[in-house]
């Protein structure tokens, strides 16, 4: 159950990212808020971060037993602590953000997904 609810939340995140990168104004909830409309170059970047992005939502639901794992336990293991870490470190990186939409939207969100990605990767 925590896998999915990490899923679900992580699934705002990417749903974000697409609308982001196809020229939605949205971008005051990502990177501290400094572009509201993301220029071109930068929407490059963030296709690449939504091929990462649902690489981390398809080692949840592996992690939770949802789909087969790809690799050995231990190192789908490794690979959930890897991604818990990074996102607590982008839920410390949300509260510092200027960004009001950021802080107050987006922390709640990456902290959810942080923590479901502890639980299931420290169980598994």
């Amino acid at each position: 159950m925590v896998s999915l609810i990490g899923a679900c939340a992580f699934s705002i995140v990417i749903l974000l990212s697409l609308l982001i990168m196809c020229g939605f104004p949205l971008g005051e909830f990502t990177m501290g808020g400094k572009y509201k409309v993301f220029p071109k170059k930068l929407r490059i970047i963030v296709a690449i971060q939504i091929v990462l992005q649902l690489f981390f939502l398809i080692v949840i639901l592996q992690m939770g037993g949802f789909i087969p794992l790809w690799f050995s336990a231990k190192a789908t293991k490794v690979i959930g602590v890897v991604m818990s870490v990074y996102l607590s470190f982008n839920v410390i990186m949300n509260l510092m953000s200027k960004s009001k939409k950021e802080k107050y939207v987006m922390t709640p969100i990456s902290l959810i997904a942080a923590m479901c990605f502890w639980i299931v990767s420290l169980q598994l």
